[in-house]
């Protein structure tokens, strides 16, 4: 038994921004994440980071000239288009944009390196944790050992182990998943695609359906084929066989242009599912002595390219809370809640007005009026 100042639960950004900007103002932490590795599974794909959220973390960690050094040039290109692969509207990167693309996995790396060595528990996956009284916590793990902690934090994704401590929500299906497929190299082997696409991000909508494609390094094409159907509906599919999950999924599109449904029907990695789950709006707790949450644990939405961003400021804020607090930590936690709850929230709100611009029966109009600020004629 080993007893920590402060323990977080999950290795994703919001975690390591936690750790880090801990370090920084001299707090010892520690990490604890069920993945045996750094490298044990794929990272996710593309990221942009906002100046208004992420890119204040990142600041906070003192990261801002490593983080440059990752940004990958043109992707804030965003190009619209039809079913039938008209072009709907284009926005090149002029590079004034606030929102840069890196990919996850290094941005993720970056904060590792900035770490000290040891903060990070590797293979720790959390099977239960209690409350013991006066604000401590014991938090036990799948290996048998367990550690008592007087401050813990979740930053431990939409199915937080932590969470229950301090709420009982759990997140709802929201209506749709994705379906993610890869392209490898596709300038070269698959051009027709990689031209639809163009430098940056395609998004080629229809109502309740539609393809939303990165180009991410080295060529390669990040898909996300966005379904509003059921989950007993994707129970159907037979993830299992690949040929058989594409020709599903690929029959939704019948009729679209053939280098739109590529996308997936010459996929080079076999099809994930991805249903999305999302917490109440204003989903909040009481403040519980000795425990808090960040990122997708506190106020996992469906995504719409903050969650990422949300995570960090959560840490790099509570990390600087209790900088300022060190020796209460009660206000510290709750000077930190506070301004979350509704940041969260609208943001929340703000996802999911923007999946029905997206998806809902006047796409793409809303779209091009909301990257323009031009209303559109409609048919």
């Amino acid at each position: 038994m080993s007893n920590t100042p402060v323990t977080i639960i999950g290795a994703g950004l919001g975690g390591l921004t936690l750790a880090r900007v801990l370090h920084v103002n001299g707090i010892a932490s520690t990490v604890h994440e069920a993945e045996a590795s750094p490298t044990a599974r794929a990272q996710g794909g593309m990221l942009d980071i906002h100046d208004y959220n992420g890119q204040l973390a990142l600041e906070a960690a003192g990261l801002m000239d490593g983080f440059g050094d990752l940004v990958l040039e043109g992707r804030e290109a965003a190009r619209l288009v039809a079913p039938d692969g008209t072009v709907l509207f284009d926005q090149p990167d002029d590079g004034t944009g606030g929102r840069p693309e890196v990919q996850r996995g290094e941005l993720r790396q970056l904060l590792l390196d900035s770490l000290p060595a040891g903060t990070v528990r590797w293979g720790h996956k959390v099977s239960g944790a209690r409350a013991l009284g006066g604000g401590r916590h014991e938090v036990t793990f799948a290996d048998g050992s367990a550690v008592v902690t007087d401050l813990l934090v979740g930053a431990d994704g939409a199915w937080s182990r932590v969470r229950p401590l301090l709420s009982a929500a759990v997140p709802a299906y929201t209506g749709m998943s994705c379906v993610e497929v890869y392209l490898h190299d596709a300038d070269t082997r698959h051009p027709a695609s990689a031209k639809v696409v163009g430098g940056g991000a395609l998004y080629a909508l229809a109502p309740g359906k539609g393809f939303v494609t990165h180009r991410e390094k080295g060529g390669n094409l990040h898909t996300y084929v966005m379904l509003a159907r059921p989950q007993e509906w994707f129970a159907d599919i037979d993830f299992t066989d690949p040929a058989a999950a594409v020709a599903r999924i690929a029959g939704e599109f019948d009729g679209w242009a053939p280098e739109l449904t590529a996308l997936i029907t010459d996929a080079d990695t076999a099809p994930v599912l991805r249903p999305l789950a999302a917490l109440p709006v204003e989903h909040r707790w009481e403040r519980v002595p000795g425990v808090t949450l960040i990122g997708d644990a506190a106020h996992v939405a469906a995504p719409n390219g903050e969650g990422a961003n949300l995570a960090m400021l959560d840490a790099a804020e509570l990390a600087q809370s209790l900088a300022t607090h060190p020796d209460d930590i009660e206000t510290a936690l709750a000077t930190y809640e506070q301004p979350m709850f509704p940041r969260s929230a609208e943001t929340a709100t703000e996802g999911t007005e923007l999946y029905a611009v997206m998806f809902g029966e006047d796409t793409p109009h809303g779209l091009i009026e909301m990257f323009t600020g031009e209303s559109q004629p409609t048919n």
